[in-house]
């Protein structure tokens, strides 16, 4: 999840679905992006995005989508870019209590030798800021499917 689900949340959708095709895990696990804020609804992701995402081989398809209550008990992990989407994603709980917390997390306390805790939003950035995105989320997800099928 991060704000406008067009940069950041639709890489580490497609970096996660390319890394379980080329383990023959799709079938495993369902996997979504979404923003906190819903001004790109049904929009494709950032064309920078998309581009540096295939320069690597990897396509971005998924259209913008807004985050909903819902989908807190839908998804087993909700893995989020940075503290104030994390914020964002735990108050649309109406209990502060409530287990689903649990599972809301930083994207990156997956990575294990970032030296980051967020990712940063490359969208007023240039090119390097997409780079950038896309080596953390790869290195994140690493782990994440790691931890997964451990």
């Amino acid at each position: 999840v991060c704000l406008g689900n067009i940069c950041r949340s639709p890489a580490a959708e497609a970096v996660f679905k390319q890394k379980i095709k080329d383990r023959n895990l799709e079938n495993v696990f369902a996997v979504d992006s979404e923003g906190t804020g819903g001004w790109h609804v049904g929009n494709l992701p950032d064309r920078r995005m998309r581009e540096t995402a295939l320069a690597r081989g990897i396509e971005l398809t998924s259209r913008s989508r807004q985050i909903e209550e819902n989908d807190l008990y839908q998804f087993d992990h909700i893995l989020v870019m940075d503290k104030d989407n994390l914020t964002a994603v735990k108050s649309l709980l109406k209990d502060e209590s409530n287990s689903v917390n649990s599972k809301i997390k930083l994207i990156l306390s997956y990575s294990k030798n970032s030296q980051f805790d967020e990712v940063p939003d490359p969208y007023y950035g240039g090119q390097k800021g997409f780079d950038k995105v896309l080596d953390l989320l790869n290195e994140a997800i690493d782990g994440l499917i790691e931890s997964l099928i451990d």
